[in-house]
């Protein structure tokens, strides 16, 4: 399998599309929200990007859920094996590429996991509790990487749960098969990130994303809900509600995304201290023939040279 990672706003899919179609590959999404439909302008699904010189890349893990659904990393590695084994049994080649950390540490590392039923005495008890003493008792549990699963309390909740559960049950996950694989990362200066983040988020309001969370709401998606869902939904249902001003929360939104991008390369470096081989390649070179200098570099590395 071919892994293609970074940040956002690094041009990803489009390298992938590009490497696909040398390769006779088949694109699964490791993005932890592209998985919803009608959730296009705020994820940056870009959809279009599928499509070079007329010729179609399929895709897989795109609009595979309802908003206002809970999808797990458990979820994910189900509708992955799926997608992996139909895409390898018609002789195609897997290209995982996304910028959830998370979903691509799961299947590099093989997390072992199991469906967690919800624990109706575990519950009360946490109910109870304050959102401090909540992060206090997962912060007891793991590493808090995942800020999202703090800033929702709903889902801070079910962190917990599923944690206790794999605490008290370690035998109960299933064995994630090892999967060889190729991983490279596109990365930009600090300072090209920023820029770039802050011209895709103008364009993205340009296309509508107001309008996007707007519909949302209407289709009874719940604020607390798309809050929780990234950082776009976040800030523009708080300006809808009249909490920012469009000033503020264009000038709050454009920092917290660059912030995210950090945090994101952060994951991504701790993955290779941990034994990842990430192959990092300048997202400079050949400005518009980007992909397929990349995809020409495949060469070398799958034919281990």
């Amino acid at each position: 399998m071919i892994v293609i990672l970074g940040p956002t706003a690094t041009g990803k899919t489009r390298v992938a599309v590009r490497v696909a179609l040398k390769v006779k590959g088949e694109i699964i999404s490791a993005d932890s929200r592209q998985v919803f439909r009608g959730m296009n302008i705020g994820t940056g699904k870009d959809l279009n990007d599928y499509v070079f010189d007329d010729q179609h890349v399929p895709y897989h893990l795109i609009d595979i859920a309802e908003p206002g659904e809970e999808y797990s990393v458990f979820r994910f590695q189900q509708d992955f094996l799926k997608a992996w084994n139909d895409i390898r049994s018609r002789g195609r080649t897997p290209i995982l590429c996304g910028g959830t950390g998370l979903y691509i540490e799961s299947v590099l590392k093989q997390y072992r996991m199991a469906p967690v039923s919800e624990n109706p005495e575990l519950r009360k008890s946490l109910e109870a509790k304050t959102d401090d003493e909540l992060i206090a008792i997962l912060a007891s549990m793991r590493k808090l990487h995942n800020k999202t699963d703090i800033e929702d309390r709903s889902r801070l909740i079910r962190t917990i749960e599923i944690d206790t559960f794999y605490q008290q049950h370690p035998e109960a996950a299933f064995d994630f098969p090892e999967i060889k694989y190729q991983a490279f990362g596109i990365q930009y200066s600090r300072e090209t990130i920023c820029r770039r983040i802050t011209n895709r988020l103008q364009q993205r309001f340009q296309e509508g994303m107001i309008a996007e969370v707007e519909q949302l709401l209407r289709l009874g998606v719940s604020p607390q809900r798309l809050c929780a869902y990234g950082l776009e939904y976040k800030f523009v249902t708080q300006f809808i509600q009249g909490e920012l001003s469009y000033r503020e929360m264009f000038s709050q939104l454009d920092t917290a995304i660059q912030q995210f991008a950090k945090r994101q390369m952060t994951w991504f470096r701790r993955m290779e201290r941990q034994g990842i081989d990430i192959h990092w390649i300048d997202g400079n070179i050949g400005t518009g023939k980007k992909g397929e200098i990349i995809a020409n570099m495949f060469d070398k590395y799958l034919m281990g040279n």
